[in-house]
């Protein structure tokens, strides 16, 4: 594993002097609300062409022998997307440039963030380019551990050789998204999906007659390389405008110290990401369709975490700025915003979901191949893994909390490993009983015990967040979100058209949450009406 140089990604905080000469960055409010606006929009975008993604899929191929075969072949990108784009190198990339760019500011004779580009990018794509080509010659053992209750894997293994190459595509593509975010760049890294997505969605369409499922695995590939393109030339920019310096030299102990960083970052991505493998592994012992009705519920469900957690994306260089300039109180109170932020949205959006549940998986998947028992599966499933959606928001937002301060740290590593074990346990336990659904219910609870860890992890080492408060906040927005779901079931079920049964479902549950959080307090109804009324009288 690559290291970076210590001068770069310090131990503590740069000194004060280096502080005070730092030029004020765009990290108010207003740079905050538009970034997070424009990358919302985005993501919205390219989640959207993921469900158009999931719909050819199921047009074409429905939930069946070969659907599976690709979704095991899909656990690749799926890994690769938490490990190189999503979690692990933007936990610990994102806060060596926020330092570096600290730091140019602070001496612009040199450029610690060329330093940071040269130290780490030529032999962090030696071994991107190296894992890509191993997976290729394994692809055989990697189906037979992910699935080895396929009925025929050869189809498998073509995907996941076409499937393997994005372990060097999507590795360059978190590089430069990591890059660009410290940047306050978020423009191109939030349009690597909508790239992605429509590639997949292009090779389906044009090959899926021929190729069959082959397709989909070489739209992954294709999909890859277009989400770098997408993103060089922005990061080619900025690199451009620093003055450029020799690398910096360090002690063998301050580059052991940084090799344990990238470990402790990668190694709980990973840990996350297994649930899928945990998920995959169980449901290939199922009938034929159990991997395909855990995609479709998992890919639809989790739309409202995508979005909650766009804020924190956008913060996320913010709070590890100013950490690195020793201001924790600002830090604490941009996490405690976000956590409440991320949490309100989300679970507007997990009762939604549970609502129109039927009725949504209906009007998005319910033709070609894809047929109403499919419908009933998914929607059900659906459900159960939604119990889950807060507490995957939660991790996401406290592990960036926890990486934010550019030090290792094991507390979020162990958080998740008890979460696996847990998903794992009640998985196997469940799974003859209760099937597909006991699967997404081990998912649910896994998750929730991960972040109650990692909320209760977080202290003067990291960012000392006034747990009990924002536990509070959060208790009450569940509590809204449970009043909405039942009130926006209700309305579903009584409408008969699909879509009709969408949109009176959603449209109850989002009046009835707002009017439920004003009853019961919830922090951030009295925070947007006084913002509201503020505007109001300025206008006047």
């Amino acid at each position: 594993m690559t290291t970076v140089p210590p001068a770069v990604v310090p131990e503590t905080a740069p000194p004060a002097e280096a502080r005070a000469g730092a030029p004020s960055e765009k990290t108010g409010g207003s740079f905050l609300a538009k970034a997070a606006l424009v990358t919302a929009a985005l993501s919205v975008a390219g989640s959207l062409l993921g469900l158009v993604r999931d719909q050819a899929l199921a047009h074409f191929f429905g939930a069946g022998t070969d659907t599976d075969a690709f979704l095991v072949a899909w656990t690749i990108p799926e890994l690769a997307a938490t490990l190189l784009i999503e979690d692990g190198l933007a936990f610990f990339l994102v806060p060596a440039f926020s330092l570096a760019l600290a730091r140019r500011a602070a001496d612009p004779a040199t450029d610690p963030v060329r330093d940071l580009v040269r130290a780490s990018l030529p032999r962090m794509s030696l071994w991107f380019a190296a894992a890509a080509l191993a997976l290729m010659a394994a692809a055989p053992y990697v189906v037979a551990a992910l699935a080895p209750g396929l009925p025929d894997p050869r189809r498998a293994v073509d995907c996941t050789r076409l499937t393997a190459t994005c372990a060097f595509t999507f590795g360059l593509t978190g590089y430069c998204s990591a890059a660009l975010r410290a940047h306050q760049r978020f423009v191109a890294p939030a349009t690597v999906y909508v790239a992605y997505n429509a590639a997949i969605i292009t090779a389906l369409f044009v090959l899926a007659a021929p190729w069959g499922v082959r397709a989909a695995a070489a739209g992954v590939a294709v999909g890859g390389a277009l989400m770098v393109v997408v993103q060089a030339p922005s990061l080619w920019r900025q690199l451009r405008r620093g003055p450029g310096a020799a690398a910096a030299k360090g002690t063998a102990a301050d580059r052991t110290l940084q090799t344990a960083i990238i470990w402790t970052v990668l190694l709980f991505a990973l840990c996350r990401q297994s649930q899928v493998l945990i998920e995959r592994f169980l449901a290939s012992s199922l009938p034929a369709g159990a991997i395909s009705h855990l995609n479709y519920a998992q890919k639809v469900a989790q739309m409202p975490m995508v979005l909650s957690l766009m804020l924190c994306t956008v913060t996320f260089p913010t709070v590890a700025r100013a950490l690195a300039a020793g201001e924790t109180e600002r830090a604490r109170d941009r996490v405690e915003r976000d956590l409440v932020l991320a949490g309100c949205v989300v679970l507007c959006g997990t009762a939604a979901v549970v609502a129109a549940a039927p009725a949504l998986i209906e009007l998005l998947f319910q033709r070609g191949a894809f047929t109403a028992g499919d419908t009933a599966t998914t929607a059900s499933v659906m459900r159960v893994y939604a119990l889950g959606l807060l507490g995957h928001t939660l991790v996401g937002a406290l592990a960036r909390a926890h990486f934010a301060v550019a030090r290792t740290t094991w507390i979020p590593l162990f958080s998740m490993a008890v979460g696996i074990v847990m998903t794992a346990g009640i998985g196997f336990l469940s799974v003859g009983t209760w099937g597909v659904h006991g699967i997404a219910a081990a998912n649910a609870t896994g998750i929730c015990v991960t972040a109650l860890l990692l909320l209760r992890g977080l202290g003067p080492r990291t960012v000392p967040i006034r747990t009990r408060a924002v536990a509070g906040q959060l208790g009450r927005l569940t509590l809204a979100a449970v009043g909405a779901a039942a009130l926006g079931g209700l309305c579903a079920e009584g409408t008969g058209q699909p879509a009709l049964a969408v949109l009176a479902g959603c449209s109850v549950v989002t009046v009835s949450f707002v009017l439920f959080g004003l009853l019961l307090g919830a922090q951030p109804w009295p925070s947007a009406l006084r913002s509201v009324r503020g505007k109001v009288r300025h206008v006047r």
